[in-house]
């Protein structure tokens, strides 16, 4: 999918999250509820990596040059690191604030909270929907995407919250579901944030086994073995390969180049690689084996 459409998705779900944001705070401090609260300080955190993803993709356009040879390709990268951190500060939030509420909760004004809950809901429904498509084909929309699940989920939980209050008057749940809410958004950005910092770490990209990349070139004929194998990612499905390849004296070096590029792009999706081949030293060989 083209960033075009990308930038498009994002932009729609960034109008929508914005204008829900300030009918959510204001119906918080009106009904006073910390989960409603709790959602909207997640709804912001939404805002802010939407904002995010589309200044990274803009970023992203920008050609490479004599100082950042890739580009600026890890903008997308060092976006979604800092979606998923800032959904922890938003659950740090939300606990320091439950824990004051569960030792002395406060009266809720359940319907007022229900009908804003409600209404949320359906926001990050539609958000989430306009964002589904694209979400697997980049980090940085996944981090966006997480966000919004994990906003859909707390508004799930601040819906029953109020259904609870409203016909039983009990208000420990307030903060009891906002932990839920907040224990529900650390389990979804863990992956996020793990794959950002790998990335960042030039680790091997998720899928591809560097053992598996080895005996795949080792099996073509003509090459001896194989050393110095990195592989890693520039960004979210961009992925890089070095290695040295030692070849017999008698191979043709044009014939064996040209397939391990074939048989890491067919078979591992690699296609920026820079192959280093060596002749190998024959006399060198016979006075080993001797």
């Amino acid at each position: 999918m083209e960033r075009t459409a990308e930038t498009q998705r994002l932009g729609m779900a960034l109008a929508i999250t914005t204008i829900y944001f300030f009918a959510e705070v204001l119906g918080g401090i009106l009904t006073n509820s910390l989960a409603l609260l709790s959602d909207a300080g997640h709804m912001f955190s939404d805002i802010a990596a939407l904002g995010l993803c589309l200044f990274a993709f803009h970023m992203s356009r920008r050609p490479a040059t004599a100082k950042k040879t890739y580009g600026y390709h890890r903008m997308e990268i060092l976006a979604a690191l800092i979606n998923g951190l800032t959904l922890w500060l938003v659950v740090g939030i939300i606990f320091h604030e439950a824990y004051r509420r569960l030792l002395d909760p406060p009266e809720v004004q359940s319907m007022g909270m229900l009908v804003i809950a409600l209404l949320g809901l359906m926001v990050n429904v539609i958000a989430g929907v306009i964002l589904y498509g694209s979400q697997e084909q980049s980090l940085n929309l996944h981090g966006a995407f997480l966000h919004i699940l994990g906003d859909t989920i707390g508004s799930v939980g601040t819906v029953l919250a109020g259904l609870v209050m409203l016909f039983t008057g009990w208000y420990l749940v307030d903060p009891l579901i906002s932990v839920m809410i907040g224990l529900l958004i650390l389990y979804t950005s863990w992956d996020l944030i793990k794959e950002s910092v790998d990335i960042l770490m030039q680790s091997a990209p998720r899928g591809i086994q560097v053992e598996e990349v080895q005996r795949v070139l080792e099996e073509i004929r003509g090459v001896i073995k194989v050393h110095d194998l990195h592989v890693w990612s520039v960004t979210s499905g961009v992925f890089t390969l070095s290695v040295h390849a030692v070849i017999g004296p008698d191979e043709e070096p044009h014939r064996i180049l040209d397939q391990i590029e074939e048989k890491l792009k067919s078979q591992f999706g690699i296609e920026h690689t820079t192959v280093q081949l060596e002749i190998e030293d024959r006399e060198a060989r016979e006075f080993q084996a001797f």
